[in-house]
């Protein structure tokens, strides 16, 4: 099971750190990826790496701004979101397979409970 956190109400330029919490097994060879939801929009790809210090795919709306790491030994994964935008407004999900068709696609195997960030001054 996948378990996002950290969401919160952020004012425009500022930064939130979202964690997710995996359980159940190990996902250290697994694709990780975020996704987000925007109110009223389809789901969409935000970050995804499959290995700890491997590459980072990102949407390239957040490119340079965001920053998804991972901690196998603890089996988590975060997003470090800095000079966010209203547009960033969503809910984000943390999601994994280990062998997805589609990186880009929220078609993982597993895809966690999400959390709410909010960005609004």
């Amino acid at each position: 099971q996948l378990q996002a956190s950290g969401g919160g109400l952020v004012q425009p330029g500022g930064s939130l750190r979202l964690s997710c919490a995996a359980s159940g097994r190990s996902f250290s060879r697994s694709v990780m990826g975020w996704f987000r939801q925007a109110p009223g929009k389809e789901r969409e790809f935000v970050a995804a790496n499959r290995l700890q210090n491997g590459n980072t795919l990102y949407a390239n709306s957040v490119k340079g701004r965001f920053t998804m790491s991972r901690d196998n030994a603890k089996n988590m994964v975060y997003l470090q979101m800095n000079s966010l935008k209203p547009e960033d407004t969503a809910i984000y999900y943390c999601a994994a397979d280990d062998t997805p068709k589609n990186w880009f696609e929220p078609t993982y195997k597993y895809l966690g409970r999400g959390t709410l960030v909010t960005v609004s001054s």
